[in-house]
């Protein structure tokens, strides 16, 4: 029997003197000299990849569904801090035989010789501690995006898939799709170049829309389920309140990323990765309603501004949010790009008729329009596009979707498309976004320092909370 993650001796005392010994035994040493650790690099005998799930119900069961689908995973563990309650229930049933735990820490302690890698479908600040623990442990690391909830953390992340060496991937599914094929054929062919500026907007509606709050929730009993420390994870402490939990975390600074954090990696990824934009020196919130120290505004546009790259020109991104803050579109845009293959949301819809997410690319005389996901770019009409009708390269097929690449990146047959090298400062640009909505002010950034330069609040918010007692660990992996 494990122990009971809510028993606060026979738990905490596994926890702290695992993580004890994994730093003892040097993180940084090679993966061979801790006994726990294991080269995730040989699959079991039927040649799959042993899988452990953390975070199962929800978005999490949908990740779990997927990579089992492909017929390359053994399902060996299932996770989660709400284990028994109604979500985490049709995983439990779909995988009756898998082991069973509240607390990724014991998983790792009991199973870690047993697991290949891990899956994380948990809330976004949660990220983070499973993750380095996972690549410390020499597990490969497919995760939600965006992958961390600070610019720190982000950091920590991409050093460690360095230092491991593990296969990582962000699950922004569309980077295994056409459009990201479709992006990388016609920038090599230079059909996009000069791309001097980027519309990318997102008008659905959202949690926090019509909600306003004066102060955090109040407390509440917490679920006979539920481990609530183990959820909070490294985020700042806070009571239990139902209101936090079950997708509507997303609402809170403290714990989700907004539309941005959670649209942009599927809307901007393939122009952030294909143009190489890297971070902004400037991100300026030129337009914010219902501003808040708690949740995302109702509305905002902030423009970030990239500077010149190797060949290419200063480019400037405005990103709007918020369900009347229309973005303004070329006359003849025509209908918008939807990608049918768009996960439904955990709560809602999404609209697809009326305010589909997409994007404008300016790039020199021509003008391309997009959706998010997969979805591929249109080349509106223009004198100069005229000439390209008819003559626009073919990209090739994907040989793999974003699943099975990673469970073959895991098998040393492909490379993940979207690792933390490439993910994380994605991430790391939009995190800058998120930081200029929380302080509604116009942020100078200095990428060689790698700090905010003109805002001493906004500097700090880089790092994110001080880590709670007996999570600190995580940020020394």
């Amino acid at each position: 029997m494990f122990p009971n993650p809510k028993n606060p001796v026979s738990a905490s005392l596994q926890r702290r003197d695992f993580l004890k010994g994994l730093l003892a035994a040097g993180a940084a040493a090679p993966v061979a000299s801790f006994p726990y650790i294991t080269r995730a690099a040989e699959t079991s005998a039927n040649g799959k990849v042993n899988l452990a799930c953390v975070g199962i119900g929800n978005r999490g069961g949908e990740i779990i569904r997927e990579l089992h689908k492909t017929g390359l995973a053994n399902i060996v563990a299932l996770c989660d801090v709400d284990m028994g309650a109604a979500h985490t229930k049709p995983i439990l049933k779909e995988f009756p035989d898998a082991p069973r735990f509240q607390d990724f820490r014991v998983m790792f302690d009991k199973m870690a010789k047993e697991i290949d890698a891990v899956c994380i479908g948990t809330p976004d600040f949660s990220h983070f501690p499973i993750a380095m623990l996972a690549m410390s442990l020499g597990k490969h690391v497919y995760v939600e995006k965006p992958i961390a909830h600070s610019f720190k953390q982000v950091d920590l992340m991409m050093a460690a898939e360095e230092k491991y060496k593990v296969a990582c991937q962000m699950g922004n599914q569309g980077h295994s799709e056409a459009n990201y094929f479709q992006f990388k054929t016609w920038t090599e062919a230079g059909i996009i170049k000069d791309v001097t500026k980027i519309t990318a907007f997102m008008n659905n509606p959202r949690r926090w829309h019509g909600k306003t709050f004066t102060d955090f929730l109040p407390a509440q009993p917490v679920p006979d389920t539920m481990d609530w420390d183990g959820w909070i994870a490294t985020a700042r402490e806070h009571a239990y309140n139902k209101g936090y939990i079950n997708g509507d975390w997303r609402s809170w600074f403290d714990f989700g990323n907004g539309a941005l954090g959670d649209w942009g990696a599927h809307i901007i990824d393939t122009a952030h990765r294909f143009l190489h934009l890297g971070l902004p020196t400037v991100v300026e919130p030129v337009h914010t309603a219902g501003h808040s120290r708690f949740v995302f505004p109702q509305e905002s546009t902030l423009v970030f501004k990239f500077p010149a790259r190797e060949n290419m020109p200063a480019c400037e991104l405005v990103w709007l949010d918020g369900q009347d803050n229309l973005p303004d579109l070329p006359p003849n845009f025509g209908q918008a790009v939807v990608d049918p293959n768009i996960p439904p949301p955990s709560k809602g819809t999404i609209d697809t008729k009326r305010k589909p997410p997409g994007k404008v690319i300016h790039a020199g005389d021509l003008v391309f329009k997009g959706g998010s996901h997969g979805s591929t770019l249109t080349l509106l009409d223009s004198e100069k596009a005229r000439d390209l009708f008819g003559k626009l390269p073919k990209w090739p097929k994907s040989p793999s979707n974003h699943f099975e690449n990673f469970l073959l990146a895991c098998k040393g047959e492909e490379k993940t498309r979207s690792p933390f090298s490439v993910a994380g400062p994605l991430c790391q640009a939009m995190e800058l976004g998120i930081i200029a909505q929380q302080v509604n002010t116009r942020l100078e950034f200095d990428p060689a320092t790698r700090r905010i330069t003109n805002h001493k609040v906004a500097d700090a918010l880089l790092d994110g909370p001080p880590p709670r007692k007996d999570w600190e660990q995580f940020y020394k992996l």
